[in-house]
């Protein structure tokens, strides 16, 4: 959030081409961010070696665009523009919880970046992977029920407008409403993508019901957005005009845009899960059906 932009002119709205030119460079998530990558590729390029089939290209690929994404969401113009435009700040989440924390899991991370860890920092950290109450958080964590409740928890929790209303006072309050959202997606995603070497919790077929119940929360929440018929967070009413979005209509535009680009990215994992669950028992009938009439 640029609020040092925000405080700076606050006596008057900035061109909406300024702000749309306006990258930072938040100097630790970038190294983090460099490191993950990093570490990820080399422990890839390794791991590749004998895993050829878990480790794809296409998995290093995903995870790449993970990390540019995540990038994206907290150093571009959409993250100057969230102060002003609350359709910028629903992009920014939708960015953080439903874009890069898939692309991440999809690139299959854990035997990677073990991989690419230096030697002595793994021989350093073996205790502690070995510790059982470790392994027990891990699993406890990656239940489907801790995980679809930690997500729509958060989800629903900072959108509340005294929630809401804390990050606009506070920007270390605002990077950790965004950790929030990034670290829980990334549990959620996990159950859904189950990226090797993770072994499924559930039935394939529960991920079905899973998406479905996550996309009603989303589904509630961005209805409130767009059917509320006032404004819910008064910074946004008090925020200098940079667009023709009135304040009332950029919050309905922020809820119909959570809802369909949310609900998409819900809905289109869970008809490919369902064909996938269908398919071989709809191949197996038709056999079935051929060989009687045969």
């Amino acid at each position: 959030m640029m609020l040092a932009l925000f405080e700076a002119d606050a006596g008057r709205a900035p061109a909406l081409s300024e702000l749309l030119r306006t990258w930072s460079v938040p100097v630790g998530p970038l190294i983090a961010l460099v490191i993950v990558l990093v570490l990820y590729l080399r422990g890839w390029r390794v791991a590749r070696r004998t895993r050829e089939r878990e480790l794809p290209l296409w998995r290093a690929g995903c995870f790449v665009g993970g990390v540019v994404a995540l990038w994206i969401a907290i150093a571009s113009p959409i993250d100057a523009l969230d102060d002003y435009l609350l359709t910028a700040h629903m992009i920014q989440h939708f960015i953080l919880m439903s874009i890069a924390p898939p692309m991440i899991a999809l690139g299959a991370p854990v035997v990677p970046m073990l991989r690419g860890l230096p030697r002595v920092v793994v021989a350093g950290l073996r205790p502690l992977f070995r510790a059982r109450w470790l392994r027990r958080f891990g699993h406890a964590l990656l239940h489907p029920v801790v995980a679809w409740l930690a997500m729509n928890v958060a989800y629903v929790v900072w959108h509340v407008p005294a929630m809401f209303e804390l990050t606009f006072r506070s920007e270390r309050i605002h990077d950790f409403e965004h950790l929030c959202f990034f670290a829980t997606s990334l549990l959620f995603w996990w159950v859904v993508v189950e990226p090797w070497p993770a072994r499924a919790r559930w039935p394939r077929w529960a991920v079905i019901p899973y998406l479905l119940s996550a996309d009603v929360v989303n589904t509630a929440l961005s209805a409130t957005l767009a059917f509320a018929g006032k404004v819910l967070y008064a910074s946004y009413a008090e925020a200098p005009r940079v667009c023709f979005l009135s304040p009332l209509k950029d919050q309905v535009a922020a809820g119909s845009e959570m809802w369909v680009l949310n609900s998409t990215v819900m809905l289109l994992p869970a008809v490919v899960i369902a064909v996938r669950e269908l398919s071989p028992k709809w191949m197996m009938r038709v056999e079935d059906e051929v060989s009687v009439r045969g």
